[in-house]
């Protein structure tokens, strides 16, 4: 039996509380000049980033207070909840920007994609934890999984969302690859996954044109190419030292998604490199402790959870970091902690919060 700890990892904790500090700031910074020309309020956004920030901070003490393994009996029916919220998005949800993503309740929304990122990791490390060996065996042990994560991958394409379907695949199969998965079918689902994500880019025209403009921005830079630019000249503007806080030039209507998918480059156009690399300092340390408390608690279940929440946290910094920096193709993926955005937000710091609870059993 694991023995309770006193208290949390305060690293995690600190790390978490300054990236969204940084965030809350930035949110700010990117938004007011827009927020103020589009709603009268140059305090629009970040009102509504600080009310979701403190509902998230609440879920976060909650969850980091309640034994993980109390919450495991209940995988199942969080995972059906999940799966319901994905089609029924798909019924009854907002159209934006020509996706179907967001369910409203009124004046809020929330995306459904989000809390599957968090169910999905609950779901996998439940059930991985168990099969044990078994998922060596393809047919009865790795399929089941495979199918599962086909389901939620194709609801959420069909949104469209590959940026979200490629952070969930590459979450589990890390947690396929973690809990003892032959290295010959995950070679063959690695040819497979990239293979179905070429694809899925030719067979829409959109996806092909991002794609187009991330292998040659220049091409059509009032067009296609024009998001990249602007972000690469934020970035380039901010030096070493930066700006100064508030004086971008490119979040005046030059850059789209500023205070969203592209926080980033308005962070370092305003902080320089120095700010950038906090930021990225700051990951790292929270990916750090994260795998480093998934490799040290005993219980198998708490090791696969820690790690797929550590992970998703991972790949959405990566990918979004690297649309923002011209190195990966333009995606809907936001900074973690970072960018504006509740339900991801929200979420966010749910899963910060089960992390938090399981350091406390190593």
């Amino acid at each position: 039996m694991v023995k309770k700890q006193k208290s949390p990892d305060f690293l995690i904790f600190f790390t978490t509380i300054l990236l969204l500090s940084i965030g809350i700031i930035m949110v700010f910074s990117a938004s007011a000049y827009s927020s103020y020309l589009t709603y009268g309020d140059a305090y629009y956004y970040l009102k509504k980033q600080l009310l979701w920030a403190l509902l998230g901070v609440i879920a976060m003490i909650v969850t980091m207070n309640i034994d993980y393994r109390r919450l495991k009996r209940y995988v199942g029916v969080i995972f059906l909840i999940s799966l319901i919220l994905l089609v029924l998005v798909l019924v009854v949800g907002q159209v934006s920007h020509g996706s179907r993503r967001w369910i409203g309740l009124g004046m809020i929304g929330f995306q459904p994609s989000e809390v599957m990122k968090l169910a999905i990791v609950m779901y996998m490390a439940k059930s991985l934890s168990q099969y044990g060996k078994r998922i060596q065996d393809f047919r009865q042990g790795l399929l089941p999984h495979l199918l599962i994560l086909a389901v939620v991958c194709l609801l959420i394409l069909a949104q469209p969302d590959l940026g979200t379907a490629v952070a969930i695949a590459g979450t589990v199969y890390f947690l396929l690859l973690v809990s003892g998965a032959r290295y010959s079918h995950l070679g063959v689902l690695a040819l497979l996954g990239i293979a179905l994500v070429g694809l899925a880019i030719w067979l829409e025209p959109y996806r092909m044109e991002r794609f187009t403009a991330f292998l040659f921005p220049f091409k059509n830079p009032s067009d296609s190419g024009w998001q990249i630019i602007q972000s690469l000249l934020a970035l380039g503007s901010g030096g070493f030292f930066g700006m100064g806080l508030g004086r971008s030039r490119q979040k005046l209507f030059y850059l789209p998604e500023r205070h969203t998918d592209f926080i980033f480059a308005i962070l370092g156009e305003e902080l320089g490199f120095i700010g950038a690399f906090i930021v990225l300092l700051l990951f790292f340390i929270f990916i750090w402790r994260g795998f480093r408390i998934a490799v040290t608690v005993k219980d198998n279940y708490g090791s696969l959870l820690v790690a797929g929440i550590t992970l998703m946290v991972t790949l959405q910094a990566v990918i979004n970091i690297g649309v923002v920096t011209g190195s990966l193709p333009v995606t809907g993926i936001t900074l973690p902690f970072i960018s504006y955005g509740g339900s991801s937000l929200l979420l966010s710091l749910v899963g910060v919060g089960m992390v938090l609870n399981v350091s406390r059993y190593v």
